[in-house]
């Protein structure tokens, strides 16, 4: 638990934002490996404190036949390379209470995806593992839903959560980001991350040939969400990094091409160093004079 408290109260102190950044799902060793240098040179170079992501297991897909990952076991021993190698933290999600106590011996962050977000056996068993929580805003919740679930976190020990927006669902097969939940999760008094990615998902917008459905996405749009959410002050960016999001065998559509990282995070680096969105506005409501 020490060792995790300093972990998360860095992320708390990050200027102006920490980066949770990776691959959507681990494609094989060879891949991670150089996903994880490529991006640990990046965030070195423009001083962001820097978590490594990438899924062992996508179990929240809309087809059968979607590319699920490598697995618990071969997954973890992947991941526990990139934090051997290249020396940085690492973040990965579970769908089970049963995965907690494995994932919690490598990963420092455990995520709970979106879906999950009020499974209350869930959230309880990742508490347990002492490590950093980061929950994820289900599409179909409101924003005060988070702090019922971090909530559930803290009281089963654990003080070192985060809470994550991802986007509302709006309509069938599209979301939307309202900047307003930024502000309203800090109610849920812990940092407040945005997924600048999966916001943009097009949830079994996408047809394939031969039948079936993928997600689809809006790429070219997240400068726009990060932007927005860096504005605000959000205290930690989620993104989903590619080096060929084209050959991307899980949400192609809403991965970062690797090639323009450097150049979007100089940007938002720029950009929050700038805001004032951390800082709430004290709005003076006597009578003006002049």
């Amino acid at each position: 638990m020490e060792s995790s408290s300093l972990l998360y109260n860095q992320l708390k102190a990050a200027e102006p934002f920490f980066l949770l950044a990776g691959p959507n799902v681990i494609e094989s060793e060879d891949h991670i490996l150089y996903m994880a240098k490529q991006l640990k040179n990046i965030t070195s170079k423009l001083g962001l404190k820097f978590v490594f992501k990438s899924s062992f297991d996508k179990a929240n897909r809309t087809s059968s036949k979607s590319f699920r990952g490598p697995g618990l076991a071969e997954g973890l021993k992947i991941l526990e390379k990139v934090k051997t190698i290249y020396d940085v933290p690492i973040v990965t999600d579970v769908h089970e209470s049963i995965q907690c106590e494995a994932v919690g011996r490598v990963a420092d962050i455990i995520q709970i995806p979106a879906f999950l977000c009020r499974q209350t056996d869930l959230l309880v068993a990742a508490a347990k593992t002492g490590k950093v929580i980061n929950i994820k805003k289900g599409q179909f919740c409101a924003s005060s839903v988070m702090v019922n679930s971090a909530e559930k976190v803290r009281l089963a020990g654990n003080q070192n959560v985060m809470v994550c927006e991802r986007g509302t669902m709006f309509g069938y097969n599209d979301l939307i980001v309202d900047p307003r939940n930024f502000e309203w999760m800090r109610e849920a008094n812990c940092p407040v991350v945005a997924d600048i990615t999966h916001a943009l998902q097009q949830p079994a917008g996408k047809k394939l040939e031969g039948g079936g459905v993928a997600s689809g996405g809006l790429r070219e749009l997240i400068p726009c969400i990060a932007r927005t959410a860096v504005a605000v002050g959000v205290d930690g960016i989620f993104m989903e990094v590619h080096n060929d999001p084209l050959s991307a065998p899980v949400d192609g559509p809403t991965q970062w091409p690797l090639r323009h990282l450097e150049e979007l995070l100089e940007e938002l680096v720029a950009l929050g160093r700038v805001s004032k969105g951390k800082q709430q506005f004290k709005i003076d409501l006597t009578p003006f004079c002049d």
